[in-house]
């Protein structure tokens, strides 16, 4: 039989953890027999060799609870026994488990005795797990009437004696291999993961041991094809336990897979795939629980295709080491030093990054490794240290490496620039980069708590380009609030097939509760979700919100709380975009405002406030391109409430202006208090925010404001102040008939020029742009240098909440984007 022709399968730890799965198992080797002669190479069962290694360590402590982890293996062993094979059938592999388990608790009595465990009794010790599952699983077939043959591969496989990391004698091994398997049965069976030493000792290949069985028997006899069979249908483009669109890679390359398995991804382990990557022998990667599926095809030249980022790989966590110091400057040796310091200490470097002065070298390690590292390096150097040519080692922790991964991204320019660009937008802070010349690999170093954040955003640029997802948290639902919740419910689907935006609800709060929802809430029924939430607190929100740490966040204030305003700059700093419908944090101080569009600017987000001064009317954006397109705004004019221009337009002295504002108030015209709307509060704030927004640093005292109200009405409370209108009746007809004598209008008016503001009511003729509003409009007239006989006009409803909502929702999607 050709032995050219034959395959090489291998089963993890999951796909024979249990009777059940190991049945799975039986199928499968059963049916790639049938195709062509086949190497079953099989783990041991899942958790079994982190228990003997548990076993051993405790027995080299004198504790004696060791006899009990090895009672649960033999039972756990006999189990698998029992649910296997027919009752027939059970005694002679019931024996050899018994066997096999009477050893172990001998070998662990032994380094109990001595109070010692040797990497080698080690190897020995861990060796169990492979003979155990493999021999059962050779049971198990004999049982079904499938003939095969069982191969011991510590005879086959001959390494030298480094136990727990023994190093592949090939040109022994492969003879040997090649002399065993001589196609006389169609199936073979053999335990991965161990070998043996040149004294005949056993030995153990370590991390990803079974793996590199396989491959090692898969190269000795040329085989058409390895599969490894786990429990994942091949590799992903990202961890889909971070990434829930993550997606399966067809076909990739050798050094792809090797890319991201070194930075994480758990389904292959780089050094075992070594002797089938030399061969050019095909890989695939399959799950045993779903063997329908494609699974991914590891091969040496896949087919180009139009994804150059092949996949998104993380490890953690780590620790970054810096060597710095003018003494380094220079002089040659250093790095060979460092790396030698931290090679005797057996640490692993996993990312080298060194300034191009040559001032500063900083290396990632495992963070396990760390205390290992940090001192093996100031021993090396403390001469050095001690003279002032280096300063003292310097080490983080609490880091990650995030990489993209892609043969094809050395062809296309800008992926760099992307990749920072997407992390930036998010506040994902870079603390080290690392690219290799070959260009298939581009790694970041970057807080361990934003490596959620940062693979989803990544695989979101580059393999979801056609949908952003956008997080929305809403602190007040209100009048306005609940109005832009049923917008947002609305329009979800029209955001996803015409914007691609996949925009979410993910948090809500009112006075009394607030709910997060990471899935998103169901806008069909929030109101349930927010009764049902917990208690407010405000700092408890934000750091909720803050430590959920999704990308493209949106917080977004509808109330008019100063205490819902303080939260905004803990949210700017980590790059979550703030949408205020609420006044308070524009119209505050200046140094305040500042502060926060400031912050916005270096956290790469936004801080969006367009209903603060005209609620859906685009005032605000457009003074924005005024200014940016380089005009200058020379004075303003404007009526900026909506309440008070529905007021004035519905008094004309045959009804009382109580009753007409009790009109506006009942209508959700003015504010829970209208005194902010009548005193002009409100649009002094308004004309405030809009000459900051030109470039005025004004202060709210600063701003003139003319009041039209007697000074009794605003004495007391709300009911009082309606008594007080209605008292003084008589001076708001006075105002109306002096106005209407010489046929003109009322108007709340804001002006603004020569850098002074003022508010207050004035009587506007006809022709007058002002003069014609209607109901609750607003208009603000521009003078600039390009506008400057004839205004920029903006005018429109002003106040109500569908248009105010709608002024939110503009602001959230300028802030998605």
């Amino acid at each position: 039989m050709q032995l050219n022709a034959m395959q090489v399968l291998k089963f993890g730890g999951s796909s024979v953890a249990t009777a059940e799965n190991m049945g799975k198992v039986l199928v499968l080797a059963e049916a790639a027999a049938r195709q062509r002669p086949t190497v079953v190479v099989v783990s041991a069962l899942g958790g079994v060799t982190d228990t003997l290694i548990a076993a051993g360590h405790r027995a080299a402590t004198a504790d004696a609870s060791y006899r009990d982890l090895l009672r649960e293996l033999e039972q756990r062993h006999l189990e698998a026994v029992r649910g296997l094979l027919p009752i027939t059938g059970q005694s002679g592999v019931l024996s050899v488990v018994k066997t096999h388990c009477n050893e172990l608790e001998s070998l662990c009595d032994g380094v109990f005795a001595l109070g010692e465990l040797s990497a080698r009794t080690l190897d020995r010790l861990v060796s169990y797990g492979e003979l155990l599952s493999s021999r059962l699983l050779a049971a198990a077939l004999a049982a079904r009437g499938t003939a095969n043959q069982w191969l011991d591969s510590r005879q086959l496989i001959c390494t030298d004696a480094r136990y727990g990391h023994a190093a592949v004698d090939f040109a022994r091994t492969n003879p040997l291999i090649q002399a065993a398997v001589t196609g006389e049965v169609a199936l073979y069976v053999a335990p991965g993961f161990v070998a043996s030493a040149p004294d005949g000792s056993t030995t153990t290949l370590g991390r990803g041991g079974s793996d590199y069985t396989a491959a090692i028997f898969a190269g000795a006899l040329g085989a058409e094809r390895l599969e490894i069979w786990t429990d994942v249908s091949g590799m992903m483009t990202a961890d889909p336990r971070l990434v829930r669109a993550a997606r399966p890679i067809a076909r990739i390359s050798y050094q792809e897979a090797m890319e991201l398995s070194h930075f994480g991804a758990k389904v292959l382990y780089p050094p075992t795939i070594q002797p089938v990557m030399r061969a050019g022998i095909p890989l695939w990667i399959k799950n045993t629980f779903a063997p329908e599926d494609a699974g991914t095809l590891v091969e040496v030249s896949p087919p180009a295709n139009h994804a150059f980022v092949r996949g998104i790989s993380s490890i953690g966590p780590i620790s970054l080491l810096r060597l710095e110091g003018s003494g380094m400057v220079g002089v040659p040796g250093f790095s060979r030093r460092l790396f030698a310091a931290l090679a005797r200490e057996q640490v692993n470097v996993i990312l080298i990054t060194q300034s191009s002065s040559e001032h500063s070298i900083c290396v990632a390690v495992s963070t396990p490794d760390a205390d290992r590292a940090q001192q093996a390096a100031n021993q090396e150097f403390t001469h050095e240290m001690r003279a002032g040519l280096l300063d003292p080692l310097d080490r983080e922790d609490e880091l990650a490496i995030v990489a993209l991964v892609g043969e094809q991204m050395k062809n296309h320019p800008g992926i760099s620039g992307r990749l920072f660009g997407a992390l930036g937008q998010n506040g994902v802070n870079i603390r080290a980069i690392a690219q290799g010349s070959s260009e298939k690999n581009i790694s970041t170093v970057i807080r361990q708590q934003d490596v959620r954040k940062a693979i989803n955003v990544l695989h979101e640029t580059f393999f979801e380009a056609t949908t952003r997802q956008v997080n929305v948290v809403v602190a007040g639902v209100g009048n306005v609030g609940r109005k832009l919740l049923e917008q947002l419910h609305r329009q979800q689907p029209w955001l996803r097939e015409k914007l691609h935006l996949n925009l979410r609800v993910v948090g809500l709060a009112n006075s009394r509760h607030f709910v997060l929802a990471e899935e998103g809430i169901d806008l069909g029924a929030w109101e349930t979700a927010l009764d049902t939430g917990k208690p407010l607190n405000l700092e408890q929100l934000t750091q909720e919100v803050l430590a959920l740490n999704l990308r493209n966040t949106v917080f977004v204030d509808v109330t008019a709380s100063a205490e819902v305003a303080q939260v905004y700059e803990q949210l700017l700093t980590r790059s979550v975009a703030v949408v205020a419908c609420n006044k308070v944090a524009a119209s505050a101080e200046y140094q305040r405002y500042a502060r926060l569009k400031s912050l916005a600017q270096e956290f790469n987000t936004q801080f969006l406030f367009e209903t603060n001064v005209g609620a859906g009317l685009p005032i605000i954006g457009t003074l924005n391109d005024l200014l940016r397109s380089g005009d200058e705004v020379q004075r303003m004019q404007a009526v900026l409430s909506g309440t008070l221009n529905f007021v004035f337009n519905n008094y004309d002295g045959t009804r009382p202006f109580a009753e007409v504002v009790r009109q506006a108030q009942a209508e959700g015209y003015t504010e829970p208090d209208p005194r902010l709307d009548l005193t002009g509060v409100d649009v002094a704030r308004k004309i405030l925010i809009l000459a900051r927004e030109a470039g005025y640093a004004l202060e709210m005292e600063e701003i003139q404001n003319e009041s039209f109200l007697p000074a009794a009405c605003l004495e007391g409370d709300v009911p009082a102040f309606y008594e007080q209108l209605a008292a003084h009746e008589t001076h708001f007809r006075s105002l109306y008939d002096a106005a209407a004598a010489q046929g003109r209008k009322l108007r709340f008016v804001a002006s603004f020029a020569e850098g002074q503001a003022r508010v207050g009511l004035e009587s506007v003729a006809p022709g007058h742009d002002l003069y014609s509003l209607q109901g609750k409009d607003n208009a603000v007239l521009f003078y600039t240098n390009r506008y400057v006989e004839q205004p920029l006009v903006i005018k429109g409803a002003g106040a109500g909440a569908e248009v105010t909502a709608s002024g939110v929702f503009a602001d959230v999607l300028r802030a998605a984007h």
